[in-house]
């Protein structure tokens, strides 16, 4: 299997299955010197990890992350960082009445016709569980760029959105309830709607809003390697997207060019922000903001049509501990992409 890696010198690399005995992950070209916060790291794990809410998957993982390598005394050494989260509460049978049966919109199918053997286990590879080991990776880049502020948020929950522009938003609230919205009359309108939807057996999508400050000008490489490229192709990486914009997005092609312009002030800064904050696929200093849509969980406690290794069309039932609503936990997880390609730009700059 190919694609397990990703960025350019700033480049994460990560391995395990949902059901296997840990997840990991090695970090290339972090620079020497770095003064880790292992607390901190932690805290962003925590903030992914399943079992946290009422609202979320039941299953119950610490999620604590074991540093091998490329850390001495508290600091990076330059050297590749490796490092393991163990799998310590598997409940493989959960997933015994799938093992010759496809589930619907799930990899299931894909895998095993590309490599004709799958691990049926809470989707093995395909599992969002994966992304356990981006939000370590994230965590170090964040680290390495300590200016940066990165807030990402739940700004719809199916039909409910938060309208609020980000500017009059306070990020400081994001995590004061388990939805991880910062508007505190529409997170209890959002939480108890995910309820409702759990307690029918089904789930729900969303939308997760990011906001990126204090980017110095001149991040991201045109033609191919442009910013915004990068940040989509992060985003559309992580598990149930189905949509990434930025800056004005869809409804910028709704507008007249005398509209949609981005005016200088005299210091190079600009009056409106529609560009969110690329120019020709490069940073320019104003804020970076875009959105990426979730779908709903594949996986939902109601029976339906299911094809078998056969060819057969049998009714499924799902069963185990899923999410009803994946974006509170996905919040930390576009941050970590989002840093990810930040640092990798960063060092790319260094080059010049």
């Amino acid at each position: 299997m190919a694609g397990n890696s990703y960025g350019t010198l700033f480049k994460i690399t990560t391995f395990g299955e949902s059901h296997g005995e840990a997840l990991g992950g090695i970090i290339d070209g972090c620079p020497s010197g770095i003064t880790l916060d292992l607390e901190a790291i932690q805290f962003e794990m925590s903030r992914r990890k399943p079992g946290q809410s009422a609202i979320v998957t039941q299953r119950k993982e610490p999620d604590d992350v074991q540093f091998l390598s490329g850390v001495f005394e508290g600091k990076t050494t330059g050297t590749p960082i490796g490092f393991i989260i163990p799998n310590t509460n598997q409940k493989s049978d959960d997933y015994s009445h799938i093992k010759d049966n496809y589930r619907p919109s799930h990899a299931d199918y894909v895998y095993d016709k590309k490599y004709g053997f799958r691990d049926y286990r809470g989707g093995g590879r395909s599992s969002a569980r994966e992304t356990a080991s981006r939000v370590v990776a994230g965590a170090i880049a964040k680290q390495m760029l300590p200016n940066i502020k990165i807030n990402a948020y739940v700004s719809s929950v199916g039909p409910i959105h938060l309208n609020t522009p980000y500017q009059e938003l306070d990020f400081s609230k994001t995590e004061n309830n388990p939805v991880r919205c910062p508007d505190e009359a529409a997170a209890v309108i959002m939480e108890e709607y995910i309820r409702d939807i759990r307690k029918q057996g089904d789930t729900v999508g969303g939308v997760v809003s990011c906001v990126i400050q204090n980017v110095p000008v001149g991040l991201g490489e045109p033609v191919f390697d442009k910013l915004h490229a990068e940040l989509g192709k992060a985003m559309l990486s992580i598990n149930a997207v189905k949509g990434f914009e930025y800056g004005s997005g869809f409804s910028g092609s709704e507008m007249k060019g005398s509209e949609h312009n981005d005016l200088y002030n005299p210091d190079g800064t600009t009056k409106t922000n529609l560009s969110g904050g690329i120019q020709g696929g490069i940073s320019n200093g104003m804020d970076i903001y875009f959105r990426v849509a979730f779908k709903p969980v594949a996986t939902i406690m109601q029976t339906q049509d299911s094809l078998d290794n056969k060819g057969n069309i049998t009714p499924m039932t799902g069963k185990g501990r899923h999410d009803p609503c994946v974006v509170p936990r996905a919040v930390p997880i576009v941050e970590a992409m989002a840093a990810i390609v930040l640092a990798d730009f960063h060092l790319i700059n260094k080059t010049y």
